[in-house]
């Protein structure tokens, strides 16, 4: 089995900088690296790392050449409106929506975030992969980078 295909969102790359988030953030880009998971972005990322401060853009732009950029298409916009139509998310969260349509239709394995209110979230990957389902694609993991990244057995 080849590297599992991640999707990341804005959330990993400004985890790397938070307390609660920084090990298991950092040890995915690690991961990475290493060659366990091709990681995949998208411009709608490029667009919220603009708002993020230096340390979060600079880290961006260091693993931005070891990602594929997926571009926004008329495929993940009317996905993205599937999801909208059937009240997944609400319109004010349009971009979290269009973050599971790219990595949706950009055939990722699962998407990795730390959006525990409008991705990452029990009641919402369901709907997700109903959505999916519908309108004839796969249903896509989405789940936080502590529940990809490969742990060390401890006294192994």
């Amino acid at each position: 089995m080849g590297a599992l295909t991640i999707y990341v969102d804005t959330s990993v790359f400004g985890g790397c900088f938070d307390v609660q988030f920084e090990v298991a953030s950092r040890e995915l880009l690690s991961q990475a690296i290493a060659g366990r998971f091709l990681l995949k972005t998208s411009a709608v990322v490029l667009r919220e790392i603009d708002l993020a401060p230096p340390r979060v853009r600079d880290l961006f732009a260091e693993h931005l050449p070891d990602m594929e950029l997926l571009e926004t298409d008329t495929k993940s916009l009317k996905l993205q409106e599937a999801y909208l139509t059937a009240g997944v998310v609400s319109r004010r969260s349009a971009n979290d929506a269009l973050h599971v349509a790219l990595a949706s239709v950009g055939r990722c394995d699962c998407i990795v975030s730390w959006n525990f209110r409008h991705i990452v979230h029990y009641d919402k990957v369901p709907l997700y992969q109903a959505v999916n389902t519908l309108n004839g694609l796969p249903k896509i993991l989405i789940l936080s980078p502590s529940e990809v990244i490969e742990y060390e057995e401890e006294g192994v």
